[in-house]
């Protein structure tokens, strides 16, 4: 069901509201580069800062925009298991092709608490769900057999966004989860990695700023072209690093912004690059881009 690049979109915001005309751009580059799928409302995409109508809001621009040219997976987890599902319900009523739900974090519950919570959810919807497994900003983890368990109880739950930063935890899944449950890589840096042991694609923050890209080097992988995927990861391994080097989306944003494509307001508590990172991040880019032409 999902496999391929999907993009973790980014908020604009002007003037602390959301600029829309940017983010319709935004997707129709998407689009334009070929990935999969985007993902609004994600942690990339600032979801802890927006207003219940500005999700709402979100989630039905990226339909209205897509227009079925490419997917929409709406990030609609949260660590209250009835928010999650009101958000899930209301996403599906919205049009999404799915939804895509973050472990619940802060009151780290146990893995019978992680089944359970992820369970209730999908007796829910019809909508297909992608797990989002990242114990460094959860403070909790989806461990192997519970992702299992739930591939096998709920029908609905066919992939995962595996942010772990684990080889060895893609390749356990891989070897253990039912045919058609697909695997995500969640973290730029360890998309060719994860592919080598399993993995059918990634939900990036680099496709951002360049979809084609990102699209080609999963694309090269999955046909049989080891030497292009390999030498797009090495070309790219220096901006996937550097996306990360202050609170993601912060340097993301900030990219774009030097494009013109966007502001790169931030809400709080993010705040602005420092300049010693943001002149790494454009020495960076720079260097990049000179490869590319």
């Amino acid at each position: 069901m999902f496999r391929g690049t999907f993009t973790a979109l980014v908020t604009p915001f002007r003037n602390d509201s959301i600029d829309v005309e940017s983010f319709e751009r935004l997707i129709e580059a998407q689009i334009a580069g070929g990935v999969t799928g985007v993902v609004p409302v994600g942690t990339t995409g600032e979801s802890p800062t927006l207003t219940h109508q500005e999700r709402r809001q979100l989630i039905a621009l990226a339909v209205q925009t897509a227009k079925g040219r490419c997917q929409v997976i709406a990030g609609t987890g949260s660590n209250s298991t009835r928010d999650a599902i009101a958000h899930t319900q209301e996403a599906q009523e919205l049009g999404v092709d799915g939804a895509l739900l973050v472990a619940p974090y802060y009151n780290k519950p146990s893995q019978e608490g992680l089944f359970r919570h992820f369970e209730a959810i999908a007796k829910s919807t019809s909508l297909p769900l992608m797990l989002y497994n990242i114990p460094g900003r959860c403070a909790v983890d989806i461990g192997a057999d519970t992702v299992v368990r739930l591939a096998q109880a709920c029908s609905n739950i066919v992939s995962i966004k595996e942010a772990s930063g684990s080889v060895d935890r893609v390749s356990e899944l891989a070897g253990r989860l039912p045919n058609g449950f697909t695997i995500l890589s969640g973290d730029d840096s360890l998309t060719l990695p994860f592919l080598s042991v399993g993995a059918v694609g990634v939900v990036s923050v680099a496709s951002n700023l360049f979809p084609a890209e990102i699209v080609r080097l999963v694309r090269a992988f999955l046909d049989g072209n080891l030497v292009d995927a390999r030498q797009l990861h090495r070309k790219f391994l220096g901006l996937f690093k550097d996306l990360f080097i202050e609170p993601n989306p912060v340097p993301a944003k900030t990219a774009l912004a030097w494009r013109g494509a966007i502001s790169a307001d931030c809400r709080l508590p993010l705040v602005e690059m420092s300049k010693a990172n943001e002149e790494r991040l454009r020495k960076t880019i720079d260097e990049l881009e000179r490869t590319l032409r």
